[in-house]
């Protein structure tokens, strides 16, 4: 049986973030699991992600470290209330802070991986933090305060 990532469960009118939308062929489309208490992802940069030849642009860091939080964050409000991910309605988060260190150089010419923790939920609140790896080296860290979608939009 193939596991679905987070993506694959947000309802069609969710599904258009630049970032982790399955519906935007221009974005990145990231696609975060659970591994036991913490969530995982991984994306290839292409050449053109680059800030200086061989190393990864940090606007791109940033927005997989967010993509990869609002994931995160809806995919722990689910377990948090035991409900399935496929359950109406549909739990979507927005982003409300980000908060990136870049801690070393990113090489572009491997798969990255994202590790999320949540930190607190909270109401509406969620707390994440996310690392970044390249090739098993911590690049960069980040902590994303999500909140729930209003309904109204």
């Amino acid at each position: 049986m193939e596991i679905k990532a987070f993506q694959d469960y947000y309802p069609e009118d969710l599904a258009h973030c630049y970032g982790c939308g399955n519906l935007n062929k221009h974005g990145h489309q990231i696609k975060s699991y659970w591994d036991g208490d913490e969530t995982i992802a991984h994306f290839q940069p292409e050449p053109y992600h680059t800030a200086i030849p061989g190393y990864v642009y940090g606007g791109l860091i940033a927005s997989l470290i967010d993509c990869h939080s609002t994931g995160t964050a809806a995919a722990a409000k689910y377990r948090a209330e035991n409900r399935e991910m496929s359950s109406l309605p549909a739990f979507r988060f927005l982003t409300a802070s980000l908060k990136v260190d870049y801690l070393k150089p990113t090489p572009i010419d491997t798969v990255l991986e994202l590790r999320g923790k949540v930190k607190e939920i909270k109401g509406r609140k969620v707390i994440v933090e996310v690392s970044l790896t390249a090739k098993g080296v911590l690049c960069a860290k980040g902590e994303v305060v999500t909140v729930e979608m209003p309904a109204n939009m």
